[in-house]
């Protein structure tokens, strides 16, 4: 039990809250809420209280990498021949320490649950999904982690035919979810075909990489809405859909409202896609997100999130998912209040979490961070955070600014902490 003080929320109100059981029991104006015997008391003045967010769409497994495997042209071709040619060195033990760095990071910036795609196939085999697995086990009481089998291409015909045998492998050692990437297989509808069926046989959802390019040509979100409408059970999740966002106008409504009708998600993967997408294009290269106006007016559950963390499909990254809120503000065009909902609601509804907001009664996942608006927080991305989980303070960087008076040697030291419970 945890009483949190004076914190400021979205509606601009300061408030009491209390935690109880994993939810918030008591939400009150600031000071209307006495401390209890042996409550833990938190001091938010100064802090904004959010609901958590939670991240969408991670490559745990090749976080932390860019120093290692270089991408010569710098697009997504190019990235995913350096990683397949690199992955195949990888050991168990090197995955689980860097991908237990990428996911306490992402906890430490509020994030209350990661999705994480982990590459499966020839060459790496499943020496991915076991550091996973071991890492979903160890931070089981910490942050619930998902895992979905991104299959390696190909995956279609003779040549194939391992990796198909690889996913399948996957789903049975204890993969969650179905993923892949059917627009780089030499047989795109065939693959799709393929993963949607697997996932009907293993009764797993599904989460693929979709029209991941700037290729008109390129439209197999409408394929795989057609699918799922024809009678796929389970949740579906179609990340990147970058090719969309240069479709028509008619087009976009036509498949977006196909989406929404078929109850597809779509996430929205803002810094990878601005990196790796549009290079080429010497005058006014696209912003290689995917359309999200039309997405959200036919009701699509559109969400945000980081994708990769400094590996050679981005350098840059740090799983924050105020990061890819602000970007959406600025790249997407998105309100404050829209974009915080893509990396909030939006991904909690992807990943099949319950909603949260500061209200009694709802999961105690929050976030503080310090700063008096969501403007203001998301303009600053300050590291100054309170994350609690399911009640319970898990994390928590402060941040201080040392200004000498004589305005020489200015210095700025920023020290974090992370609590973490067995």
């Amino acid at each position: 039990m945890a009483l949190l003080r004076s914190a400021r929320i979205s509606d601009g109100r300061v408030v009491d809250v209390r935690t109880q059981g994993g939810r918030i029991g008591e939400v009150a104006s600031a000071g209307d809420l006495e401390p209890e015997a042996g409550e833990e008391i938190h001091d938010l003045t100064g802090y904004l209280l959010l609901a958590a967010p939670a991240e969408p769409h991670a490559h745990l497994d090749k976080a932390f990498t860019a120093d290692r495997v270089a991408n010569p042209t710098g697009d997504l071709p190019g990235a995913i021949d350096a990683w397949l040619a690199y992955r195949a060195g990888l050991e168990v033990h090197d995955i689980l320490e860097r991908a237990r760095l990428g996911a306490t990071r992402s906890l430490a910036c509020g994030a209350t649950a990661i999705r994480s795609h982990v590459d499966v196939g020839e060459g790496i085999e499943l020496r991915g999904l076991d550091a996973l697995i071991a890492l979903k086990e160890e931070l089981a009481a910490l942050i619930p982690l998902q895992l979905v089998a991104l299959v390696s291409r190909p995956l279609t015909g003779l040549e194939g035919a391992n990796n198909r045998a690889f996913l399948r492998s996957a789903l049975e050692r204890g993969a969650d979810l179905v993923g892949g990437a059917p627009h780089v297989d030499p047989e795109p509808m065939g693959a799709l075909e393929f993963c949607v069926r697997t996932a009907a046989e293993f009764g797993r959802p599904l989460d693929l990489h979709m029209d991941e390019n700037l290729d008109p040509g390129s439209l197999g979100l409408a394929d795989l809405a057609r699918l799922v409408a024809e009678g796929f059970p389970h949740s579906v999740t179609a990340s990147h859909c970058v090719s969309l966002g240069i479709q028509p106008p008619a087009t976009q409504v036509r498949v977006a409202e196909a989406l929404a009708s078929a109850g597809v998600s779509v996430v929205t993967l803002p810094q990878t896609n601005l990196y790796l997408q549009g290079r080429g294009w010497e005058t006014s290269p696209p912003r290689a997100l995917t359309a999200l106006g039309p997405l959200l007016a036919a009701g699509v559950n559109v969400a945000a999130g980081g994708d990769n963390v400094q590996d050679v499909f981005n350098p840059l990254g740090r799983g924050d998912p105020l990061e890819a809120a602000g970007l959406l503000v600025s790249a997407g065009h998105l309100s404050t209040e829209q974009a915080y909902c893509l990396v909030s609601d939006g991904a909690r509804r992807v990943m099949g979490l319950p909603p949260v907001e500061v209200a009694a009664g709802l999961p105690a996942d929050l976030l503080a961070v310090a700063g008096a608006s969501l403007r203001e927080v998301l303009a600053s991305s300050t590291e100054d955070r309170f994350v609690f989980a399911a009640g319970r303070l898990v994390a928590r960087t402060r941040v201080e600014r040392h200004m000498p008076a004589n305005r020489r040697d200015l210095a700025v030291a920023a020290g974090s902490e992370a609590l973490a419970w067995p």
